[in-house]
């Protein structure tokens, strides 16, 4: 919440480490998330991005009308579905990943 007890967007960065071998692999899978996520309750961007500099690092930007609606997704059986369910031997696509999550303060 701001000072005015209003309820601040909120934002969440996923930074994936990638084999070189799966990074395709990986862009396919959130390609398909992209227009669903148009439809998820209080989600107001979603952004994939690639480094330029970075060729092992993927970055899943999503923008939130407040962190509990972000939360509910989490507990969404859409999320569950996009990010379970994979067979014990199919490799994971990410090696490691890095979640960050922040009020937005200021914005235009």
């Amino acid at each position: 919440m701001n000072k005015g007890g209003v309820a601040t967007m909120y934002v969440v960065m996923n930074e994936l480490k990638v084999e070189p071998d799966q990074k395709d692999h990986l862009k396919a899978r959130f390609e398909k998330s992209k227009d669903r996520m148009k439809d998820v309750p209080g989600c107001l961007e979603f952004l994939f991005l690639e480094s330029g500099e970075e060729t092992d690092t993927l970055v899943v930007y999503t923008k939130w009308d407040t962190k509990e609606n972000y939360e509910n997704w989490l507990e969404s059986d859409a999320f569950k579905k996009a990010h379970g369910g994979k067979s014990s031997g199919e490799q994971q696509p990410s090696t490691t990943n890095r979640l960050r999550s922040f009020n937005v303060v200021f914005h235009t």
